[in-house]
């Protein structure tokens, strides 16, 4: 694969630091843009004195000028406390962030890759979701502003696509997890490993019935490489892992992998919160050769050691 200079916005959060330090091993020249609402420049510490490597401290929804070959688009709080914590900004960053960097990609001729998600299927009436899927999104909800503005980036690609015959390819992220979540993101890995680690209740919502299918962000990230440099196919296409545990199982797990002494309380399930989640596959395996490879426990028990050594 030849290298390219590469643009990753939202490159120094959780899943763009992943992606920038797998881009700069396989010899691309990186470029990382964060206004660091989210992200943390710790996260791509390492990195800084790479020659390869550049920093930009950016916010997408103002426009910036690059030669680049190729953008992946992951700008957005991507939890619900830090995407509800600034509504119009979230959908801002979707929707004017999205459109910068589709004219950026017009003008260069760049390929680009939007990072949309799971949350397009909002409270699914469809198990597992397929692409195919439309979706079932409460348009003025507490989260509208991080599903629709998701909703409305994709089509904003797919009509670049189509008027501009801008080269674009759409994933939908599925819930992933690993080091270098915010300990504060309330997703419900990481809340879990802080609450078991600093020995707090673990919280669950509703029953912990309700199912996600985690996906180890390294398995994740071979996804959204492997898309973005495949032929003939633009997605959408489902990326994460399908395997499908309860919220409780997930809890119990982390409960016997950090040796806490915690217990399970129960609380009231918030507004819009998906029932089930599971990604259908098929498509991202027929296409892209796709297979998450990192079981649940092993994920867990890696997740667990950077905490350990993270937590202030």
């Amino acid at each position: 694969m030849m290298a390219n200079r590469v643009l990753v916005t939202g490159g120094a959060g959780f899943i763009g630091s992943h992606l920038c330090e797998r881009l700069i091993q396989e010899g691309n020249e990186v470029i990382c843009v964060d206004n660091f609402h989210t992200g943390r420049k710790k996260n791509v510490e390492k990195l800084l004195s790479n020659p390869r490597f550049e920093l930009i401290r950016h916010d997408i929804t103002e426009p910036i000028r690059l030669e680049v070959d190729q953008i992946y688009n992951f700008a957005c709080p991507a939890s619900p406390i830090h995407y509800q914590s600034n509504a119009i900004k979230t959908i801002k960053t979707n929707v004017l962030g999205t459109t910068n960097m589709l004219g950026l990609a017009k003008r260069v001729k760049a390929r680009i890759l939007q990072a949309s998600t799971s949350e397009v299927y909002g409270n699914p009436i469809e198990h597992p979701q397929k692409e195919t899927y439309w979706g079932n999104v409460n348009p003025i909800g507490i989260r509208s502003c991080y599903d629709e503005g998701k909703r409305v980036a994709e089509t904003l690609c797919f009509d670049y696509h189509r008027n501009h015959k801008v080269d674009i390819r759409v994933i939908r992220i599925f819930n992933t997890y690993g080091p270098r979540m915010l300990p504060d993101d309330g997703r419900v890995v990481s809340n879990f490993v802080v609450q078991a680690l600093a020995g707090k209740d673990i919280t669950v919502y509703g029953d912990g019935s309700q199912t996600r299918s985690f996906c180890y962000v390294d398995d994740l990230v071979d996804g959204i490489i492997r898309m973005m440099n495949t032929q003939d196919f633009i997605g959408p296409v489902n990326l994460g892992n399908d395997g499908e545990f309860t919220v409780k199982e997930l809890a119990e797990l982390v409960l016997k992998e950090t040796g806490s002494s915690s217990k399970i309380i129960y609380k009231t399930l918030p507004q819009d919160d998906p029932a089930r989640r599971k990604p259908d596959l098929t498509l991202a395996r027929q296409k892209l050769g796709y297979e998450p490879k990192v079981p649940l426990l092993e994920g867990i028990r890696k997740t667990v050691d950077y905490f350990k050594n993270h937590l202030d």
